[in-house]
C-alpha cells in the first residue's frame, strides 16, 4: 500500500510540476468566470425585480403554444411542465433560480466537457507518452508491479480530474455569489413528476447531484482515454480519438435510439442527469439500468488496459 502511495505521489509530481498543467487550471477558472458573467449580464439587471412579470409572460405564451392542434407530444409535454413550474412559482412566490447564486453553479456544470477535455490532454502522456520519451524501461525496472505502477497512472489520472471539477465548483460559488449575493441558498428546486405534480426539494442537494452525476460521466470518458493512450502507446493519437469519441459520442447516441440495442451504447448512459430530469433517452432506460451498463465498460476499458500493458514487450 505504502508502494502504491508513492507511486501515485510520483505520478502527481509529474503532473503538477508542468507548466501546462496550470495554464489548463487557470484555463478552467477563467472560463467560469466568463460563463458566470456573460450569463449575468444576459438575463439583465432587472431579471430579479421583474420575475414575477417574466413568468407570467412565460405562462401566457406557453398556453398559447398549447393551443396549436398540430403540437408534438414531446413538446407538448415539455411546455406542460415548463407551465407548471412556472405556475407553481408565481403561486408560492418562489423566484427563478437561474437569477440565483445556484442557477449560475448549475450553469457552470456544462464546463464539465471542458475539465474532461483538459483531463483527457494530461490522461494522453500518463502511459502514451513514457513510451514517447523513452522512459518506460526506466520506470519498469522499479521494484513496483506492472499493476501497481498502471494503477497509480490511473488513480493520478482520476485524482487530477476531481481537482479540476472541485477547482470549477469553487469558483463558480465564488464568482456567482459575488454577483447575485449568497442569500438566496436556501430557495428550493421545483420538479414535476410523471403525474404532473410539482415537488419541493432541497435546491442545494440538487446541485451537488448534477455535479456528483457529472463526475460519472468525466470518470468514464477518462477511463476510455487512459485504456486508448494505455493500448496504442501514442499520446497524440490517444488525445485525439478520445477528444472525437467524446463530442461525437451523444451524436451517435440520439442515432441510435431509433433501434432497441442502442440504448447498450456508452454515451446513451454517460449523462445521468437525464434520470434527475425525467427524460431518459429512451424508453426502458432506468437508472440502475445505466449504472449496470457503465460498470460493465468500467470493468472492460480497464480489464483491457491492464491485460495490455501486463503484457506489452517495452523492447518492442
Amino acid at each position: 500500500m505504502i508502494k502504491l502511495l508513492n507511486l501515485v505521489k510520483n505520478e502527481n509530481m509529474k503532473v503538477y510540476r508542468r507548466l501546462r498543467t496550470w495554464i489548463l487550471l487557470l484555463l478552467l477558472v477563467a472560463f467560469c468566470c466568463m460563463v458566470s458573467i456573460l450569463g449575468h449580464y444576459d438575463r439583465g439587471n432587472n431579471s430579479k425585480a421583474d420575475w414575477k412579470s417574466n413568468y407570467q409572460q412565460s405562462i401566457q405564451e406557453n398556453q398559447k403554444q398549447l393551443q396549436d392542434p398540430n403540437l408534438p407530444r414531446t413538446a407538448r409535454a415539455e411546455i406542460e411542465k415548463a407551465l407548471k413550474l412556472d405556475q407553481y412559482s408565481l403561486e408560492h412566490n418562489i423566484p427563478s433560480m437561474q437569477t440565483t447564486l445556484w442557477g449560475g453553479v448549475m450553469n457552470a456544470a456544462n464546463l464539465v466537457q471542458i475539465i474532461t477535455l483538459f483531463t483527457v490532454i494530461i490522461c494522453g502522456d500518463m502511459v502514451a507518452g513514457e513510451f514517447t520519451w523513452g522512459t518506460i524501461k526506466l520506470l519498469l525496472i522499479r521494484p513496483a508491479s506492472r499493476s501497481k505502477i498502471l494503477l497509480s497512472k490511473y488513480i493520478s489520472t482520476l485524482l487530477f480530474a476531481l481537482v479540476l471539477l472541485l477547482t470549477l465548483f469553487i469558483s463558480a460559488v465564488l464568482v456567482n455569489g459575488i454577483l447575485n449575493g449568497f442569500h438566496d441558498i436556501g430557495m428550493p428546486f421545483l420538479s414535476v413528476d410523471s403525474s404532473g405534480t410539482v415537488h419541493e426539494s432541497n435546491l442545494v442537494f440538487h446541485v451537488f447531484t448534477t455535479y456528483a452525476y457529472k463526475l460519472v460521466e468525466l470518470v468514464m470518458v477518462v477511463t476510455l482515454a487512459f485504456m486508448i493512450s494505455t493500448v496504442f502507446r501514442s499520446a497524440s493519437l490517444a488525445i485525439g480519438i478520445s477528444i472525437f469519441i467524446m463530442f461525437a459520442g451523444q451524436v451517435i447516441a440520439m442515432l441510435l435510439m431509433r433501434y432497441s440495442w442502442g440504448k447498450y451504447f456508452l454515451f446513451a448512459n454517460t449523462d445521468l442527469t437525464q434520470y434527475l430530469e425525467g427524460q431518459p433517452l429512451r424508453d426502458g432506460m432506468s437508472m440502475g439500468f445505466s449504472i449496470t451498463v457503465l460498470i460493465v465498460y468500467f470493468v472492460i476499458f480497464n480489464v483491457l488496459s491492464w491485460s495490455i500493458f501486463k503484457k506489452r514487450d517495452v523492447a518492442a
